[in-house]
């Protein structure tokens, strides 16, 4: 479920729960609370909501902590990773907001309570729970989405939809055809990169590592562009193309279609006759 719709769902929700139970509050009320029971509801419901997001944020940084670290070991999980970042980071803002949301009208119930019983105070305390529900319901998706089992192999394989989506209108390709054209395109990037980046095209960066590690496809790419040897539409047809690789590597369907095989194909006949024509100076 993308985060919209997750969003949209819960607000739904939200609209709908607190309409039903106001309405049944104000025409045919089951509880009447008296001070102490209002007290108590409102204000153990914000230290529990305030608890269970503290534990939920904790979690979930170091959850982060771990995608960087598997980014780090393997950098073709760069782009799954970083889009399970962006994705949890969209969820964690609306977390946020309607758990403040929920600990601003919870307040807002003990405030008005000692006034006498009306519709407005009705409303706001069958909201106040509505989005209490909503809330810890939000939070419990939140966290069994982080921690799905098969998180980096889902991302994947929207990322593969996205660059190469197969229906039946694409004939599906031979995937050992492409990953001999992307070993070759590799190969290319980083014999002509290295090349380069000893050259002086070289990415600013404030952080420069104790060790030498190798360089992503990816980077080589621009420092090739930047030294200009390639254009800007080649640099982004092999940045699509790192991409789709390494989404199909770590699928659970690893699939491609005929058109990127071909595509692959004409990536490396140019690259590797622009850069084989080139003398490194």
């Amino acid at each position: 479920m993308s985060p919209i719709k997750l969003i949209l769902i819960s607000l739904l929700t939200l609209l709908i729960i607190s309409t039903l139970s106001a309405f049944i509050a104000i025409s045919h009320p089951i509880w009447i609370l008296n001070e102490n029971q209002i007290l108590y509801l409102y204000s153990t419901s914000s230290q529990v909501l305030a608890g269970v997001y503290g534990l939920t944020l904790t979690g979930f940084i170091f959850f982060r902590n771990e995608l960087s670290r598997e980014e780090s070991d393997d950098e073709s999980l760069t782009e799954a990773v970083e889009s399970l970042k962006d994705r949890y980071f969209k969820l964690l803002i609306y977390v946020t907001l309607i758990s403040i949301f929920t600990l601003f009208i919870g307040n807002l119930v003990l405030s008005i309570e000692d006034e006498e019983k009306s519709t407005f105070k009705t409303i706001i305390m069958n909201v106040a729970q509505s989005s209490f529900i909503v809330s810890l319901l939000t939070i419990s998706y939140f966290i069994f989405d982080i921690i799905a089992p098969k998180r980096i192999e889902s991302a994947s394989k929207k990322l593969q939809q996205q660059f190469d989506p197969i229906d039946k209108n694409k004939k599906e390709g031979s995937l050992e055809t492409f990953l001999k054209n992307f070993n070759q395109i590799e190969a290319l990037l980083q014999k002509y990169g290295q090349n380069f980046q000893t050259k002086g095209y070289t990415i600013q960066s404030s952080y420069q590592p104790s060790y030498q590690r190798r360089m992503s496809n990816q980077k080589l790419a621009l420092i090739i562009a930047q030294a200009e040897k390639i254009d800007k539409i080649l640099y982004d047809k092999i940045r699509k193309l790192i991409t789709l690789r390494n989404s199909i590597v770590h699928s659970a369907e690893p699939i491609v279609s005929e058109e990127m095989v071909n595509e692959s194909q004409e990536i490396l006949n140019l690259l590797s006759n622009l850069l084989n024509d080139e003398s490194v100076e």
